[in-house]
């Protein structure tokens, strides 16, 4: 069997992470507004008071800002057989930094986490460098 591109498997990975964030958000919210509202159309918006739940929230939605990019480089990288080098340290970087935002950002440690956020900014750019510049 041929061994996927790191690029590819980080790829895979971040799947993984994006329902874990998404199971992190909807559940503590169902908790709180019910599972009725949550099933429902929610034509009349409801905020949750619980901190976490509002941590885990805005925490996916911060994922979801920049995980678009991470799939297209990802998914550019491979078929443009650009991959590996510094593509590959970028996608590496990109998730870790992704999975240590989470914590962070739910326990509160504020300059943690925007260090964090911008080094996984840096990885999205190392690896635009590496499909453009190789």
């Amino acid at each position: 069997m041929q061994s996927l591109p790191t690029e590819i498997l980080v790829l895979g990975l971040s799947v993984v992470l994006l329902l874990v964030q998404l199971f992190l958000a909807s559940v503590p919210t169902t908790v709180e507004l019910g599972g009725a509202y949550q099933a429902g159309p929610r034509d009349q918006p409801r905020a949750v008071s619980s901190v976490f739940a509002g941590r885990a929230a805005r925490a996916f939605r911060n994922f979801l800002e920049t995980y678009p990019a991470f799939v297209a480089l990802a998914l550019a990288l491979t078929v443009t057989d650009r991959g590996g080098g510094l593509g590959a340290i970028g996608a590496v970087t990109w998730l870790t930094m992704r999975v240590l935002y989470v914590p962070a950002y739910l326990v509160h440690v504020p300059l943690l986490r925007s260090v964090v956020w911008f080094v996984s900014l840096l990885a999205l750019l190392a690896m635009l460098v590496r499909l453009f510049v190789g």
